[in-house]
C-alpha cells in the first residue's frame, strides 16, 4: 500500500507540489507565444515552425502513456526528482541549440520529461484525507493550470527582454530550485503494485476496456483540449499578422486565460458535494459558448476583437479547467489502486487532443484564417458536450 498520512498534509506540502506542477507543465508552452521569434531566429518556414509545439504536445503524449504507470511500481518521490533533473538538462539543451533537427528533437523530449507533472498530481490524490481528495487536487492543479496559462505570458516578457534563449535557461534553473525544495518535502510513497514494466502497460489496455467511465472521460476531455490548444498554438502567429503585435502581447493573453485556472479548487469542491459528472458538462457547455463569442469578430471594430478574444479565453479556460478538474476526480475513485495509470490514460488523451490541436489548428490557420481554427474548436468542444450528455444517460440506466 502508499503511504497513507494520518493527517492532512501541511500547507508547504501542497504548495511545493503546485509549484513542482506548474513550472513543470509550463516547459510545454514557453514556444507558442514566441513562435514568430522563433521562425525569424531560426529561419524556419511557416510549416516547420508549428511542428514545436506539435511534438512537445506529442512527446507529453508519449510520456504520460509510457512513465506515468511507473508511478504505481516506484517510489513516486524517485521518479519526480529523476524527471526534474533530466528537464533542467532537456531545457538548457534546448536554449543552446542552433539546427532545426535539434530543435525540433529536442521540442519532443522536453514533452516526455515534463511529465512530472503528471506525477505530482496524482501524489496530491494519494495524500489527501478520504472524501477531501477533490479538494486537494484542485488546489494542486490550480498551479499546474497557472503553469500552463502564466507561461506565455512570462514568455513574452522574457523573450522581449532577454530573447528566446535566455528564457530557457532561466526555464532550467526553475526547475532545478523546484526540485531540491520537493526533494525536502515530498514523503517516501510505497508502491501499489509489484508488477513488471510491460505488465503495467497491459494492465492499462484492460483498465481502459473494463471502465467506460475512463473511455468517456479521456475522450470528452481529449476533445476539449484541441480546441484548446488550437487556438493558443495559433493565437501569437494570428495576432502578429492581423494586428502585427508581438510577443509581449500575445503573451498578456495568458493573463486572461489565467483567470480560468482559478475554477480548478472550485471545481474540485463542488465534485465533492454536488458530483464530478455535472460539472463536466457544465464545462463543455462553457467552452462551447465561449468559442462560439468570437465569431462575432468580423462584425465588430479591432478594439471589441481583442476584448472578444480576451473574454473567450477567460470563458474556456474556465470550463475546461472545471471539466478537467472533475474528469481526474471521476477517474480517480474507479480504482485507488491504479490512480498513476488511470490518470496516465486520462492524461495520454488529454495531449494526443492537445498534439492535434496544434498541428490541425495550423494547418487550418495557414490555409483557411482564424476563424477556421474558431470553428474546429467550437466543432471538437460540441462533441466533448455529446459525449458527457451521453454518460449522464448511461449512468441513470445504471441507477
Amino acid at each position: 500500500m502508499t503511504h497513507a498520512p494520518t493527517a492532512p498534509p501541511s500547507t508547504l506540502l501542497i504548495f511545493m507540489l503546485a509549484l513542482g506542477a506548474g513550472f513543470a507543465v509550463a516547459c510545454l508552452y514557453y514556444a507558442q507565444p514566441i513562435l514568430p521569434l522563433l521562425q525569424s531566429d531560426l529561419q524556419l518556414s511557416a510549416h516547420t515552425i508549428g511542428f514545436i509545439p506539435t511534438l512537445t504536445q506529442m512527446g507529453y503524449a508519449l510520456g504520460i502513456f509510457f512513465l506515468i504507470p511507473l508511478g504505481d511500481r516506484y517510489n513516486r518521490k524517485h521518479l519526480i526528482l529523476i524527471k526534474s533533473g533530466l528537464l533542467t538538462f532537456t531545457l538548457f539543451a534546448f536554449s543552446v541549440s542552433h539546427s532545426t533537427q535539434s530543435i525540433l528533437f529536442l521540442s519532443l523530449m522536453i514533452g516526455i520529461v515534463a511529465t512530472l507533472a503528471q506525477d505530482i498530481v496524482p501524489s496530491a490524490a494519494i495524500l489527501a484525507p478520504a472524501g477531501q481528495q477533490g479538494k486537494f487536487v484542485g488546489t494542486v492543479m490550480t498551479g499546474l493550470l497557472l503553469g500552463i496559462l502564466l507561461s506565455r505570458t512570462v514568455s513574452g516578457i522574457l523573450s522581449a527582454a532577454f530573447g528566446w534563449r535566455a528564457l530557457y535557461q532561466i526555464a532550467a534553473l526553475s526547475v532545478a530550485l523546484v526540485a531540491v525544495g520537493l526533494w525536502r518535502v515530498l514523503p517516501t510513497f510505497k508502491p501499489h503494485v509489484s508488477l513488471s514494466y510491460f505488465a503495467l502497460l497491459g494492465s492499462m489496455l484492460k483498465l481502459w476496456q473494463h471502465y467506460p467511465a475512463l473511455r468517456h472521460a479521456a475522450f470528452a476531455q481529449g476533445l476539449l483540449s484541441v480546441a484548446f490548444s488550437a487556438f493558443w498554438s495559433t493565437l501569437a502567429l494570428m495576432l502578429a499578422q492581423q494586428y502585427h503585435f508581438g510577443s509581449v502581447v500575445a503573451g498578456a493573453f495568458g493573463l486572461a486565460g489565467a483567470a480560468g485556472a482559478l475554477a480548478a479548487p472550485i471545481a474540485g469542491t463542488l465534485s465533492d458535494k454536488y458530483g464530478a459528472h455535472s460539472v463536466t458538462q457544465l464545462g463543455a457547455i462553457l467552452v462551447c459558448l465561449s468559442f462560439m463569442l468570437m465569431f462575432s469578430m468580423p462584425f465588430v471594430s479591432v478594439y471589441w476583437q481583442l476584448i472578444v478574444i480576451a473574454i473567450a479565453a477567460v470563458g474556456f479556460d474556465l470550463g475546461l479547467q472545471a471539466s478537467l478538474v472533475s474528469h481526474q476526480t471521476l477517474v480517480y475513485a474507479l480504482n485507488p489502486e491504479a490512480r498513476g495509470r488511470l490518470n496516465g490514460i486520462l492524461f495520454t488523451g488529454v495531449f494526443i487532443g492537445m498534439s492535434l490541436g496544434s498541428w490541425l489548428g495550423n494547418i487550418m490557420f495557414v490555409q483557411y484564417g482564424w476563424m477556421a481554427v474558431v470553428l474546429l474548436a467550437c466543432i471538437c468542444a460540441s462533441f466533448s458536450l455529446l459525449i458527457r450528455l451521453y454518460e449522464g444517460r448511461r449512468l441513470a440506466t445504471l441507477v
